[in-house]
């Protein structure tokens, strides 16, 4: 098998695994408090990472690492509330579908032209989100309308982080995704400060915090390197399937059960996904 598309997959392993273990912790414990120790010990490992690795970041990187610190603490926060109020199986592919919608749109913008892979990825995507959303089941926990909404608002999140990240020069090196971290943990407390919730880490709950940022960090060095030796498209596509590990670590670890319409809805959502990453 080609390197490149063993690391792609290894990052959508590592992406998907975060995001589980990220929102079962959410569960147990506040997921502002999740967010703050992932986002530290993901900047710890990309500052280890980026000393080792030196580049030549500009000023304009780390500025468009703010923002993209900014995306990552809103998508991770929405995304782990999400995921520990509503199941899984349904959170995760929809944060997917919305990070890769919000870059095609803002491309066009910009000037840019997708493929038509692209535009059949949008208009696909549309029918799946409303499979996931619509099908009830008897199950069905009380705050799954929620937790969806909390998946459209980390899908923005992501979205604003993949953007950003883009127009990070490419000799910058890895400081400025440690900076990316950290400033996401920075947002973290200020906005939880200012909502009066909970992020002051407790000792329980650094395991699952700390595990989920070190898989995150993991899956982002895996994606970088896997782009070197592949094309960006195989990898995009291959890396896009991460909710796809979250849904059967969930089904298989925690039992969850999703109606027909909803797995027909995440499976056209994960097709989407990997559809607009081909175009």
């Amino acid at each position: 098998m080609n390197l490149g598309i063993l690391l792609a997959l290894s990052s959508a392993l590592a992406y998907g695994a975060a995001d589980f273990i990220g929102g079962v912790g959410s569960r147990r414990y506040s997921s502002w408090q999740v967010v703050l120790v992932g986002q530290a010990a993901g900047a710890l490992v990309m500052l280890v990472a980026g000393l080792m690795l030196p580049g030549n970041p500009a000023t304009a990187d780390f500025a468009w690492a703010l923002l993209a610190g900014a995306g990552s603490a809103t998508g991770s926060i929405f995304l782990f509330r999400g995921l520990a109020r509503g199941r899984m199986g349904l959170v995760a592919p929809i944060s997917a579908v919305g990070a890769a919608i919000l870059p095609v749109l803002v491309g066009v913008a910009l000037g840019e032209r997708p493929g038509w892979l692209v535009w059949v990825g949008v208009l696909v995507a549309l029918p799946g989100i409303w499979l996931v959303s619509r099908e009830t089941t008897p199950d069905r926990p009380a705050g799954t309308r929620g937790a969806l909404v909390d998946g459209t608002v980390a899908g923005v999140g992501f979205g604003v982080l993949f953007i950003a990240l883009a127009q990070i020069s490419a000799d910058a090196g890895l400081l400025p995704l440690a900076a990316n971290q950290l400033i996401g943990a920075i947002l973290t407390v200020v906005a939880a400060a200012s909502l009066g919730q909970p992020w002051r880490p407790r000792r329980g709950m650094l395991r699952w915090g700390g595990t989920s940022g070190v898989l995150g960090a993991a899956g982002t060095l895996a994606f970088m390197v896997a782009t070197g030796a592949t094309s960006l498209g195989i990898a995009g596509v291959l890396a896009s399937l991460y909710p796809a590990v979250t849904v059967l670590l969930a089904a298989g670890v925690l039992g969850e059960r999703i109606g027909t319409g909803q797995r027909t809805g995440i499976g056209i959502c994960t097709l989407a996904v990997a559809t607009m990453a081909l175009g």
